[in-house]
């Protein structure tokens, strides 16, 4: 017998705002949040998301939405959805939740995705101190393919990954969670040696009833006020999984969550056509409205078996990825290095945040003499399929990372070559992304010596 269709376990109505759906979304991670749905293992399910700002970005001709854009409501999930074994018994702490992606896409209608860097003083980015000003770029899909008017002469296949997917945090976890995030707000500045320019965003992005969506929890009620107080962002990964942002989790992959709250209470969300590792401008991928079908199995005490805890309690534990076989295929890259040290000439020890951010500068720079503006150049460098590594940890003091991009996603040859780079009107890529203005008084890091932007 030919396998059923999916069952729509959460739908989605494009024409609704994100807390108006038939089955209700949620933004932030708390045991409290009850399941809109439930599934049994080996059954086929669907799952549809909005776009991680719940349609908030639009398909149009300027970037002020991304400049003014409320990020406190970010990011909208699906679920929670409960999981049950085939005898009808929840998941339960300890267990392991072995989620399938059997298959992914854009919602059928839109299809359609962004991306962008925010303002410096509205969200900023990995790069906001040579950046600040709000830009976006639009993407239509083409089947398999992406494309941008406002970044000519690029075509490449996208690998579609949901950005977050994750399990409830028990209350002992989420209070853990806050614990060590707020004492990295109030301490970290004078506790951590990063590039200073990186202090400039957020340390952490703490608990706040502002933008706050519960589910099935009303707002305006006592519990919500005490969830709401409580209930962590989503904005970074966790021993949930959570906002990982890894591009291979797409088709055939398979993810190990640990449960901590009986029923699992999975969320998923945030869904990429197409991501760069790293997702360097911070709303750095394709970003999308989108669905997953999916199948779970639970690992009973998987946990115990199979995790070993990496902190003060047998909570701080991390999921397992297995990556689909599904992939693009390329087979020429052009690698750039970056070690740590940072724009001033400063030495940093070990640190790879500062060689990744130096190997993504050399590549805008260098891109840019092929005729794109240094903003097209970073926003494709976050959307497209190319690969971060980190090449040595080990050699005191530098830490070396590499930035390595498909040289076939260009409409021409980027590889250096005896003579000089071409030059001449033909060569400038028009139009350029949809730019705001930076009305903010934060200086702007600058390089004396990298080339002038096009």
């Amino acid at each position: 017998m030919a396998p059923l269709t999916p069952k729509v376990v959460v739908s989605i109505d494009l024409k609704s705002k994100p807390w108006q759906q038939k089955q209700s979304l949620h933004n932030r991670w708390h045991p409290r949040i009850p399941p809109v749905a439930e599934v049994k293992t080996g059954e086929l399910f669907r799952v549809e998301m909005v776009d991680w700002t719940g349609g908030a970005i639009k398909d149009d001709d300027s970037a002020l939405d991304v400049k003014f854009l409320d990020l406190s409501p970010v990011h909208y999930l699906s679920g929670p959805i409960r999981i049950l074994d085939k005898d009808g018994a929840a998941a339960k702490p300890g267990d392991l939740l072995a989620v399938e992606i059997c298959n992914l896409g854009p919602l059928p209608g839109d299809e359609w995705g962004y991306t962008a860097t925010f303002d410096r003083e509205n969200g900023g980015g990995f790069l906001t101190d040579h950046f600040p000003c709000a830009t976006k770029a639009i993407w239509y899909f083409e089947g398999i393919y992406a494309y941008s008017p406002q970044i000519p002469g690029v075509r490449f296949p996208g690998l579609t990954h949901p950005g977050i997917i994750g399990t409830a945090p028990s209350m002992e976890l989420l209070n853990i969670w806050n614990d060590r995030e707020r004492e990295l707000v109030e301490n970290g500045l004078e506790s951590l040696k990063l590039c200073e320019v990186l202090h400039q965003r957020p340390l952490a992005n703490l608990p706040t009833t502002k933008g706050c969506v519960l589910g099935k929890i009303k707002e305006g009620t006592p519990e919500w006020e005490k969830i709401a107080q409580e209930a962590a962002r989503t904005i970074p990964g966790r021993e949930n999984g959570g906002n990982c942002d890894i591009k291979n989790l797409s088709r055939g992959s398979k993810i190990y969550l640990p449960v901590f709250v009986e029923g699992g209470n999975l969320s998923t969300g945030d869904m990429h056509f197409s991501q760069g590792d790293g997702e360097v401008s911070f709303c750095g991928a394709i970003e999308m409205s989108g669905f997953l079908d999916l199948k779970c199995e639970i690992i009973r005490d998987g946990m115990k078996e199979y995790l070993t805890p990496m902190g003060p309690t047998p909570l701080h534990v991390n999921p397992i990825f297995e990556i689909g076989p599904v992939e693009p295929r390329f087979s020429e890259w052009l690698v750039f290095e970056g070690i740590s040290v940072d724009e001033s000439g400063r030495q940093h020890y070990l640190d790879a945040t500062v060689a990744y951010k130096r190997a993504v500068l050399n590549a805008i720079d260098y891109l840019s003499k092929f005729g794109y503006s240094k903003e097209q150049v970073y926003l494709l460098l976050s959307c497209c399929p190319c690969e971060g590594r980190i090449s040595g940890i080990v050699d005191s003091p530098n830490a070396v990372a590499t930035l390595a991009i498909p040289t076939a996603i260009f409409d021409q040859d980027i590889r250096p070559k005896a003579g000089k780079v071409p030059v001449g009107p033909r060569l400038v890529r028009k139009p350029d992304v949809l730019k705001c203005s930076y009305d903010g008084n934060l200086p702007t890091t600058k390089n004396p010596c990298s080339s002038s932007t096009i």
